[in-house]
């Protein structure tokens, strides 16, 4: 049986709390004050289609509500999550419809809240003409249950021998089941080679992965004999539970593993073996939200690829080519992952540089220069910022070569080595079109940056073929350079080709293709505070919310 065909979503993201409170409503009841509530919607990524996801209570006469209902929302680090809040005043003898009940309304993405300090921002209500709305203050708070890591071992016994000359190779493979009845990959263990006793290494996985809080779902567990070719030998099965394993803190647990074709077809068949979970443990970890949480900002840099290979930025074949009616790959891409970046950055300046360019006047070729041309400060205002940068550097450079990694990963990772405390975690975007011309000297690089606070995404735009960037993503080999290799696997790489969307749908093309690349920073920012053992800071303590302006009697 090949494996290939199970979809390996990512782990399901944690579960954040939102709390609200409002300040200085309007006041549009005539004997009282208002009654107010809050409707949160979520917006569809695919429709752009707005809908509702839950309501408040209603708080009589007051302008001042702190709601006591929170709404819980599954929260996607790599995905703009975009909320709008409408408040409404709610007479028990009318509907939220009518337009003189409405009381204001404010849009942000989920991000904005977490991102916020402390996790809190507090916006201003719009939408009602001439009128001052007051203010929205939302909390975010992840749920306790979702920094929740399981450790288990397993062994098992008397398997059935399916290869032919030998025993067999087992391991396991953990599912989690869905509410759609269907089930996702979770975990694969190591493979325990000519035995059919196999004793398994502990490993640990995130509890959420396993069951997504609800510990009563069913969990399934295949036994499988590896093949050399893919064609893995399906052993039995076994279902369990979250709940169930966690019993085996005090107790082994004897499952037996059935295979449902032998089963009907042999009368005499026990079962294909045993397998035992020998120990099982529960610890809690840091999760990216507390750190975030804690002020770590994330620090934002873009380098571009400005090599001849990409065409003439004027002809419209060119791939920087500036169209007045939609985005280059290299805008969107840019943008796709800029604007959820900007969100866990509180200053929104954003360091952008070219590279593989003649600079006027003299025609010096660069592979580090300011998109703003100010060698001083490279900082752009927000991705809008770069992005106008970004075009102006067009109208003004000659593209060139050659395609140069290392100065701009250099760039960044002295920044990086000079705050090492955790407070700062820097993210380099690198898009480019083409085959890096210092393959040596940037996996030097990456591997120097390993130990440093920061990641790499490389996004690849256009045709070429981009077999050396699969080599500088460490995912199934880790980068080496002269016998070192690297210390943390920080390098994601992607070809943009793969997320555009068929219909031309550009919002979609960039969703997918931020969700891809940016799936991995959480991961990465952990597994760097870990190695140092840097632990979040305590979040800043509550500003007092505003005073309200005292209510009338």
């Amino acid at each position: 049986m090949s494996l290939s065909g199970v979809s390996e979503r990512s782990v399901p993201a944690t579960k954040i709390e939102i709390t609200v409170s409002c300040r200085n409503l309007l006041d549009i009841d005539t004997f009282s004050k208002s009654d107010p509530m809050v409707v949160l919607y979520t917006q569809s990524r695919a429709s752009q289609e707005w809908r509702e996801f839950g309501r408040t209570e209603v708080i009589d006469n007051t302008l001042n509500p702190d709601f006591l209902r929170k709404f819980v929302l599954d929260y996607f680090f790599e995905e703009k999550q975009n909320l709008r809040f409408d408040v409404y005043n709610v007479d028990s003898k009318t509907n939220i419809s009518k337009p003189k009940d409405f009381l204001g309304q404010t849009f942000l993405a989920l991000g904005e809240v977490i991102g916020g300090q402390g996790s809190r921002v507090e916006r201003s209500l719009t939408g009602v003409p001439g009128k001052k709305c007051g203010t929205i203050l939302l909390t975010a708070e992840e749920l306790s249950n979702c920094r929740d890591i399981a450790t288990m071992q397993l062994c098992a016994n008397k398997l059935d021998k399916k290869d032919f000359f030998g025993k067999s190779d087992p391991f396991l493979v953990f599912y989690r089941s869905n509410e759609d009845g269907t089930f996702t990959i979770c975990h694969k263990t190591e493979v325990v080679k000519n035995t059919l006793n196999p004793v398994w290494q502990p490993f640990s996985i995130p509890v959420r992965a396993l069951c997504n809080g609800d510990y009563d779902r069913t969990v399934k567990i295949d036994v499988y004999d590896w093949d050399r070719d893919g064609s893995h030998d399906f052993i039995g099965e076994f279902t369990t539970s979250y709940r169930e394993l966690s019993k085996a803190q005090n107790q082994f647990t004897v499952y037996e593993v059935l295979n449902p074709r032998k089963k009907c077809k042999k009368k005499k068949y026990v079962n294909s073996g045993t397998v035992t979970l020998l120990s099982f443990s529960v610890d809690s970890e840091f999760t990216f939200v507390d750190y975030i949480k804690g002020g770590t900002q994330l620090n934002f840099t873009v380098a571009i690829d400005f090599t001849a290979s990409n065409g003439n930025p004027l002809q419209p074949t060119s791939l920087h080519y500036m169209s007045p009616y939609q985005l280059s790959a290299y805008a969107m891409a840019l943008k796709a992952v800029g604007e959820i970046i900007q969100d866990y950055d509180s200053d929104k300046l954003f360091p952008a540089y070219g590279f593989g360019a003649k600079l006027p006047p003299e025609g010096r070729i660069s592979h580090q220069f300011p998109l703003n041309n100010n060698d001083e400060d490279p900082n752009c205002a927000g991705i809008e910022g770069v992005l106008e940068s970004y075009f102006q550097s067009l109208r003004t450079v000659q593209l060139y070569g050659p395609t140069y990694f290392a100065p701009v990963i250099n760039q960044v990772a002295r920044a990086a080595a000079k705050i090492a405390d955790g407070s700062q975690y820097y993210v380099l975007l690198i898009i480019t079109d083409g085959v890096i011309s210092d393959m040596t000297q940037t996996k030097e690089a990456i591997v120097s940056a390993s130990s440093l606070p920061m990641s790499i995404i490389i996004v690849g735009v256009g045709p070429a073929m981009f077999e050396a960037m699969e080599e500088l993503d460490g995912d199934d080999v880790r980068v080496s350079s002269r016998g070192r290799y690297a210390e943390r696997d920080i390098v994601q790489f992607v070809p943009f080709r793969d997320y555009v969307d068929r219909s031309g749908n550009q919002v979609l093309s960039m969703a997918r293709l931020a969700k891809d690349v940016l799936a991995e920073i959480p991961e990465q920012l952990l597994s760097y505070m870990r190695t140092r053992d840097i632990q979040p800071r305590p979040p800043p303590p509550a500003n007092p919310s505003p005073t309200p302006i005292p209510e009338q009697p």
